[in-house]
């Protein structure tokens, strides 16, 4: 027997003799957060997320029993109500999980979907892309909602709980409320302007036509009646219920107040696609980095190849800690490469040929490593490779970086058994697409604007192009790290692109460099996604390193913040330590059900 086995087993013996003694705590009162904490170190199971009403929930489902899958919808729907702007049931994700009883890593793609009525061409007019903010806040960029399946789904797998339980803790926080954060208050005050141009969303985050004051409190009682409409009935409310009947009126008829003067237009659902969706089971991305088994999510996701692509290429050359300006060279130009790659040929499987096993081959990432010199950069946008015939080092100039919006929420969760749970969930845009469905609470995402609009290079083919019922291209990268079938540990982050190189930079600093996993989630982090310049944060740049980089030919603009990664470490004695931001995000929220010192 696989000593994890053993180790789970073990644990699962104390904490049937400790953990049933303690009382499950009201998730939360309205009037007191619960405490946030940056790492937290412990027995029985781990609960990490950007927000600690929603850890504490988790924490409080893995107490009475509950699996990781369990805690981790239970988390997500918390989520849903304090973190609205980032997640919901009006969006999509990827769910990866581990199994500590078959060693098995397996995940559900519940990414949305372009409804039948999409085309090529939908963002275009007269040829030309038409503004952003008009496909962002508007019906036409909003996609079929996965969320609710992909809960369904997980707990049917792996759960212990039905739905109707999962929700009940964040149906009671939807309903008594949560302490506002100046987070909160400040994305609120970022969306002010098109918030305000829809009753419905105007009225559920702007009370008095301003944002929330900071230590007022948020309720949100039509999200509970909804959480509890889909725990009664399940997803088909949504799928082919009357909450799925609202969503598509919302969708096809914006209810935007005529005063606002605000273009907005209608999308193309219907209750068809509704009814059609389905999320998909399918076998993570794999990649073996210095003995570690990297696992991640497969296309319609480009998290796990590019990931894994990167580090393929890095694990060719050394990245020892006495040499940070190498290492973070290094860095950045595998990065750089990997989004030359991901850019040309991932997109949804389902509608053109995606190369994954050949992305993520040895023989690619020495056809692609081979073009990183030590004393002088790649010159940006780099060109794609061929996986299909790597041959030499072949450089050359390639397009430019598609858009994709900078939020999205993740979670990690590990139980007492050893399963583990890296779920990423968004609903694009900070706010999505602004438009709350009115009477049900929740936003609807604008995922469709991740396709690319037109072809990121004239005359070479794009998988990310609009199509009936597609899945846009993700850049979501929940990872799960095994060694020898063995948890080693799981993370992943917002920030759209930017998550791809968070997971990247924090998993070199943990495996490369010799820092903790909260040390490498509070590294300042620098973004190269095949730009001429790459995205750093103030504290980036204050490194000595920086100016070093910058002799070498990197270019940088500065940027608040990059990411909000969370993580799980299963440690040799079967402690788990859980680990959250210290600051970004106004610092997340790790905790373990029994803390040691």
């Amino acid at each position: 027997m696989r000593s994890s086995i053993r180790v789970g087993l073990s644990a699962l013996g104390v904490c049937a003799l400790v953990v049933p003694a303690a009382q499950a705590a009201s998730p939360q009162q309205a009037e007191q957060e619960p405490p946030k904490r940056a790492e937290a170190v412990g027995y029985c199971g781990a609960v990490s997320s950007v927000d600690p009403y929603a850890t504490q929930v988790g924490l409080d489902v893995l107490r009475r029993g509950g699996t990781a899958a369990d805690a981790a919808v239970a988390t997500a729907a918390a989520l849903g109500v304090t973190e609205p702007y980032s997640s919901g049931i009006g969006g999509g994700g990827y769910f990866v999980h581990y199994d500590a009883s078959t060693g098995e890593v397996e995940t559900i793609d519940g990414r949305e979907t372009a409804p039948a009525s999409a085309r090529e061409d939908m963002f275009l007019e007269n040829g030309q892309p038409i503004p952003f903010e008009e496909a962002v806040t508007s019906g036409l960029g909003v996609g079929v909602p996965g969320t609710p399946q992909t809960w369904q789904r997980a707990l049917e797998r792996w759960g212990s709980k039905d739905l109707g339980e999962v929700l009940r803790p964040a149906e009671q926080l939807a309903r008594e409320g949560f302490v506002v954060d100046e987070t909160f208050r400040s994305q609120t005050a970022a969306n002010q302007e098109r918030f305000s141009a829809f009753p419905a969303t105007r009225e559920l985050f702007l009370p008095g036509g301003q944002p929330p004051a900071v230590g007022s409190v948020h309720r949100n009682p039509d999200l509970a009646d909804t959480y509890r409409q889909l725990g009664t009935e399940g997803v088909q409310a949504l799928h082919s219920g009357d909450i799925g009947d609202d969503v598509v009126k919302t969708v096809t008829e914006p209810p935007v107040d005529p005063a606002a003067g605000r273009n907005v237009r209608p999308g193309g659902m219907t209750g068809a696609d509704l009814r059609d969706y389905r999320v998909l089971d399918q076998a993570p991305t794999h990649s073996d980095y210095r003995g570690l088994d990297v696992y991640g999510m497969a296309p319609s996701g480009s998290g796990g190849t590019t990931v894994g692509e990167a580090l393929n290429i890095l694990e060719r050359g050394e990245l020892r800690p006495a040499d940070k300006t190498g290492y973070l060279h290094r860095y950045l130009e595998a990065s750089k490469l990997g989004f030359a790659d991901r850019n040309r040929w991932v997109g949804d499987p389902a509608y053109s040929d995606v190369p994954t096993e050949q992305l993520l081959s040895d023989e690619f990432a020495a056809s692609r490593e081979c073009l990183i010199s030590d004393d002088a950069v790649i010159p940006a946008p780099a060109a794609p490779g061929d996986p299909g015939s790597p041959q030499g080092c072949e450089g050359g100039r390639g397009g430019g970086e598609p858009y994709e919006g900078p939020h999205t929420t993740h979670l990690t969760v590990a139980d007492a058994r050893g399963d583990i749970v890296a779920y990423t969930l968004t609903i694009e845009q900070t706010g999505g697409s602004g438009i709350v469905v009115p009477g049900r609470g929740f936003l609807l995402n604008n995922e469709l604007t991740d396709f690319n609009f037109r072809p990121v290079s004239p005359g070479v083919p794009d998988p990310n192009l609009p199509e009936p019922g597609k899945r846009p291209r993700s850049s979501m990268s929940p990872t799960i790290v095994l060694r020898d079938g063995e948890p080693v540990l799981a993370l992943g982050s917002p920030g759209g692109a930017t998550i791809i190189t968070t997971v990247l930079q924090t998993l070199t600093g943990r495996v490369d460099r010799g820092q903790s996993l909260a040390e490498a989630i509070a590294e300042p982090r620098a973004s190269q996604r095949n730009s001429a310049t790459t995205d750093a944060e103030p504290g980036f740049l204050a490194q000595p390193e920086a100016a070093k980089l910058e002799a070498l030919g990197h270019r940088f603009e500065s940027t608040d913040e990059i990411g909000a990664a969370t993580g799980v470490e299963r440690l040799p004695d079967g402690r788990w330590i859980a680990a959250a931001e210290p600051q970004r995000r106004g610092g997340g929220a790790a905790a373990v059900l029994i803390p040691t010192p």
